[in-house]
């Protein structure tokens, strides 16, 4: 568990980098399925392996879009119980079944004319950003 604690960390980190801003014009596609290395061959990102587990595995993208973190998933539950964890985070989530790719909104938008899948937004902590 704190090893996934310390990855949800490092994806928020990533997602809390930048802010992203556009419309949802774009037309979505069907949600992809497949292994972490495929979906990262539609969205053209070399994946650099963070976690190969039986039950998550994990991979720090960049592709002409940005940076994101790409994960896919053994069960639907625990995909679920890794981004309600996350969502506590912030940051935007694309979601597919079995795999996630979290990035700010601009990054995630784009991800999602090829991959598909419903974007979840995180807790905004726009509010506690400034403290003065």
């Amino acid at each position: 568990m704190r090893l996934t604690r310390a990855l949800l960390a490092g994806a928020a980190a990533l997602t809390l980098a930048g802010c992203g801003a556009g419309g949802d014009t774009e037309a979505v596609p069907p949600t992809a399925t497949g292994s972490l290395e495929s979906l990262a061959a539609e969205v053209k990102c070399k994946p650099n392996m963070q976690t190969d587990a039986d039950e998550i595995r994990q991979a720090l993208c960049r592709n002409g879009d940005g940076r994101f973190v790409l994960a896919t998933f053994a069960t639907d539950r625990g995909q679920r119980e890794w981004i309600n964890d996350a969502k506590d985070y912030g940051g935007y989530y694309l979601v597919g079944r079995k795999w996630v790719a979290v990035g700010d909104d601009g990054v995630v938008k784009a991800l999602r004319t090829t991959l598909g899948g419903d974007v979840e937004v995180g807790a905004n902590h726009h509010a506690h950003a400034h403290g003065g």
